[in-house]
């Protein structure tokens, strides 16, 4: 019985869900270290995380915010992936959906409901064209999708600073366009909440109050379903059977019957429409409008972690954008706590980036023990 224990301990950790773990706890081995080398204790900011993310019903919500973006970006980008392409693009489509979604929530005049699957609707129709351009230079002549994404990227980021200037969408001076309307907002409980009746009745429920005060939505519930259909896609369906084909051997695919470049574009047209739905989520459920950036905000590129971490599958990328979100929110704490530099979340998160996208080095580290005992 022990030799098979040992077997089955040694598949775990040399799996794709053992790597990921190591390379998670190495992250915050260097988190601790670039704690202790500038001069705070890594236990107390550690625990502060902890205490920043379970202490309070109100703090979790926030996770939950800060994550639904990240893992619906990161499954952008885990299809892309998977079907052989490498979607950098998600932050431009997600632009280009957020963009979308609020000049629908704006200038539409539809009943609830209704209105929030319009808006989000087109923003998944524009983005997935967006990523279907690149799809499309890839196929016809060959262009790189990383180069095409990238330059899209800025294309989107400028076409939306320039929308927020025009004077029928946007509030001129603030370099913000108009709120989306109420039929528009996916937040729960979001009319209620502020009416008289609402205030009594959650007066007397301190804890849900505590949670709504957070710009709760359905993002959440719609990331997991955007999980649960790309595994499906990916999975159980002929589509997603060539798709896949295509990434794993262009050549065979295509001797096989499949048409490889309307593969392409296809990939990249979902990828895009996934992203898109981020950005969609993001407007009518939190910020209600969209502004002038100085510098693009980062959930596309972020979701490139989160889908290598999550190893290209969707539960992975619904458990590693909850652990983006948990520290990205729960390390903002450190700062205020005990003046920590916030940045060494960043550290971590690189760091466990890297180690993903090292496997090799991964089971070395693992096998260490094991040789030695050999030896």
């Amino acid at each position: 019985m022990k030799p098979d224990r040992q077997t089955l301990k040694e598949k775990f950790l040399q799996g794709a869900l053992g790597i990921t773990l190591t390379s998670i706890a190495i992250g915050f081995i260097l988190g601790a270290v670039t704690l202790l080398v500038a001069g705070f204790n890594p236990l107390e900011a550690y625990w502060i995380i902890l205490k920043g993310i379970f202490s309070r019903p109100k703090y979790i919500s926030y996770v939950i915010i800060y994550a639904t973006p990240l893992i619906i970006t990161g499954l952008s980008v885990a299809f892309a992936l998977r079907t052989g392409l490498f979607n950098i693009g998600a932050e431009g489509q997600y632009i280009m959906g957020a963009m979308a979604a609020a000049a629908a929530g704006y200038f539409f005049k539809l009943p609830i409901g209704v209105h929030a699957i319009v808006a989000v609707g087109l923003a998944v129709m524009v983005a997935a064209i967006w990523g279907g351009i690149a799809g499309y230079l890839k196929a016809r002549f060959g262009v790189n999708e990383v180069i095409a994404t990238i330059m899209l990227n800025w294309t989107a980021l400028y076409l939306s600073n320039f929308a927020v200037t025009l004077s029928a969408f946007g509030r001129q001076g603030t370099g913000k366009t108009f709120a989306v309307q109420p039929t528009a907002q996916i937040d729960i409980l979001g009319h209620w909440k502020r009416s008289a009746e609402g205030i009594t009745f959650l007066r007397g429920h301190p804890m849900l109050w505590d949670v709504l005060k957070s710009p709760v939505n359905l993002g959440f519930v719609f990331a997991l379903l955007l999980a649960a259909l790309v595994w499906y896609v990916l999975n159980k369906t002929t589509l997603g059977y060539e798709l896949r084909a295509v990434g794993h051997n262009p050549h065979a695919a295509e001797a096989g019957g499949i048409d490889v470049r309307k593969s392409m574009v296809t990939s990249m047209v979902i990828a895009g429409g996934l992203a898109g739905a981020a950005g969609a989520f993001q407007v009518l459920g939190v910020s209600r409008r969209i502004a002038t950036l100085a510098a693009m905000e980062g959930y596309g590129f972020d979701g490139i972690a989160v889908a290598l971490i999550g190893n290209n599958t969707g539960p992975g990328c619904v458990f590693a954008g909850l652990l983006f979100g948990a520290l990205k929110y729960g390390g903002s704490k450190i700062q205020d706590a005990m003046d920590a530099p916030t940045e060494v979340i960043n550290i971590m998160i690189g760091t466990i980036i890297i180690f993903v996208a090292m496997p090799k080095l991964i089971r070395l580290l693992l096998n260490l023990k094991k040789n030695r005992r050999a030896a």
